[in-house]
């Protein structure tokens, strides 16, 4: 008897807290898979520092299920919230982190709070519902930011007679990584749309998804015939085909940006199949760019992108990421990204800069680097040229490299001064790529320079990675999405010919390497035996020499200047380092471990 009283108050207060979690009207909340079986589903309060959690998934009797976060994704050295049973039926609920083996251990300071939960007898699913703060300030505890965030998770059979020395990886039935963006701090006003909206989807049609665990599918598709008119897109938002939320990871629609009178082949089919016509490869320039967990993008109520016109080619291509961890086979989907469109112009169109690095070989990674950065700039005389008087309102930004990105910062410069970066992701995956709406826009004035950071992990390849458009080329840039549009398009860089000239001149002679300037740039690269001190010397190379800058306008021509040999923004002032809010000795939360009865 004791235990069903204990069990009905458990499943009241459940019931009490999902009301409270979904039915506020004053708070989103959000929703991602965890796999075929399991979704997580949270809320974020900005004001107390901390998110709100809600999982469910199919479960088997006695079964423990791990929640946690990952740098990069990775099971292992990750911090997680647990709900297991022993074998006295007892349910736990613990603040834990699994070491580089996988080995699960209790955390002395228990940070996985208010834990609540509730079983369905009908339906064999478990719901169970905590909070988290974003930092807890244990320094075993993953600190939740702005950005990417990987959830892992793992679920297997109990029950058991400890947590300690559980592997969150040999142990369990079924486990996973979902990336997200996990802190979504700012709530934006939705506008409210002219009478003459309309919608428009460009979806997969009928694609038989391979059983393999990676699939990448494209489609072109003409715009409607309404679109030889100039109109503003408004919003854009996925649709996902019911039943196949877990499988969809990431879309993009692509404008096929070249003369109008050019005729695309309509093509449906593997993106990197050697039957997909070759003038398909123009199709490039991002219009739409959605990932798993994210939100419809909105545009601000005076902002609109545009598209159609009398000048605007008519193809349009829907890139589709298909991950399929578990193999599934006969899956049918016609999952896309749905427009809301107006002939009703807004104020202003939106533009897109493109900020890095150029997609050349000049910029290079060594290899067996676990942290190496390059950094891609736009300076003062570029953003002189190119912008308006009263500067731009950068309200959006997709931030993207290849394989090997780890990290990227846009940092904001004025005046020789550091002010709040323009965004960041410390966190980064290459696939995990959507369009960001900033906190708030951000103004940029003739005369700041922007500098965009990437970091990139090479350890696991034996030669330099190259600059370039190839998958296995590395790239470093951030499309910023603003208004009122503007003259500058491109504001990229490279080292200079004559720094990358000296540079090898000096392996060549003094350190004995097979490098030539007048050869192959990429050969000179690959030519050289890397060793630490090489390493560095590149890296401070590339901090230090002067740079040829792409400063360009929508035409693709240059802006009028001298772009070569171009010097650094040089930084008088750093901003200062964000102060951690943690007290001088940390209290162990020992106590705040909830142990309940079934």
């Amino acid at each position: 008897m004791k235990n069903l009283i204990i069990s009905l108050i458990i499943i009241d207060l459940a019931s009490a807290y999902r009301e409270n979690f979904f039915d506020s009207q004053q708070l989103p909340y959000h929703s991602l898979p965890l796999g075929s079986e399991s979704t997580f589903h949270w809320r974020v309060e900005p004001m107390m520092g901390m998110i709100e959690v809600e999982i469910h998934y199919v479960s088997e009797e006695h079964s423990w299920f791990a929640v946690g976060f990952s740098d990069h994704g990775d099971a292992k050295s990750s911090d997680y919230c647990v709900l297991w049973i022993d074998w006295r039926l007892t349910v736990h609920f613990h603040d834990a982190w699994a070491n580089e083996a996988g080995i699960i251990q209790i955390d002395h300071h228990q940070d996985c709070n208010e834990f609540v939960w509730k079983k369905s007898s009908f339906e064999n699913v478990t719901k169970f519902a905590f909070t988290r703060k974003f930092d807890t300030c244990d320094d075993q505890d993953y600190i939740i930011e702005r950005g990417t965030t990987h959830i892992v998770w793992s679920k297997g059979r109990g029950p058991l007679s400890s947590l300690n020395g559980l592997n969150v990886i040999s142990d369990s039935m079924s486990s996973g990584m979902s990336r997200t963006e996990l802190l979504r701090l700012v709530i934006h006003e939705r506008p409210k749309f002219s009478d003459d909206t309309w919608r428009f989807a460009i979806l997969s049609d009928q694609v038989r998804v391979p059983d393999n665990e990676t699939t990448y599918w494209c489609r072109v598709q003409r715009l409607p015939p309404i679109l030889k008119q100039k109109h503003h897109i408004l919003q854009f938002g996925p649709v996902i085909q019911r039943g196949n939320e877990h499988l969809v990871h990431h879309m993009e629609v692509f404008h096929c940006a070249t003369s109008v009178n050019v005729i695309i082949p309509i093509y449906n089919g593997p993106c990197d199949s050697e039957d997909r016509p070759q003038t398909t490869q123009m199709c490039k320039k991002v219009l739409a760019a959605w990932a798993m967990g994210a939100d419809e993008f909105v545009y601000p109520k005076e902002v609109g992108l545009s598209i159609g016109g009398e000048r605007f080619n008519q193809f349009i291509m829907l890139e589709v990421h298909y991950n399929n961890p578990e193999y599934m086979k006969g899956v049918i989907d016609s999952s896309g990204i749905e427009f809301y469109i107006t002939k009703t112009l807004r104020k202003y169109d939106a533009g897109v800069i493109e900020l890095g690095l150029e997609y050349i070989d000049k910029m290079a990674i060594p290899p067996r680097q676990k942290s190496f950065e390059l950094s891609g700039y736009c300076v003062s005389e570029c953003t002189g040229m190119g912008l308006p008087h009263n500067g731009i309102f950068v309200f959006g930004s997709q931030l993207h490299t290849h394989l090997t990105g780890t990290k990227v910062r846009t940092r904001h410069i004025r005046d020789g001064q550091e002010i709040s970066p323009l965004n960041y992701d410390n966190h980064y995956s290459t696939h995990f790529q959507e369009i960001r709406l900033l906190p708030v826009p951000v103004n940029i004035l003739p005369g700041d320079s922007l500098i965009t950071t990437c970091t990139y992990n090479t350890l696991n390849r034996r030669n330099i990675t190259l600059g370039g458009f190839s998958i296995s080329d590395e790239m470093c840039v951030n499309y910023i999405h603003y208004y009122p549009n503007a003259r500058l398009e491109v504001c990229k860089s490279s080292i200079s010919d004559d720094a990358l000239r000296t540079y090898f001149r000096y392996m060549r002679d003094w350190e004995n390497q097979h490098t030539d300037f007048n050869k192959a740039i990429s050969t000179s690269y690959k030519n050289i035996e890397w060793t630490k001190l090489r390493v560095a010397a590149l890296h401070d190379l590339y901090q230090a020499a002067p740079i040829s800058m792409q400063c360009n306008g929508s035409d693709g021509t240059r802006l009028p200047g001298l772009w070569d040999n171009v010097a650094v923004p040089q930084i008088k002032s750093l901003q200062s380092p964000v102060v951690r809010k943690c007290p001088a000795t940390y209290v162990s939360h020992h106590a705040n471990n909830i142990d309940r009865l079934l």
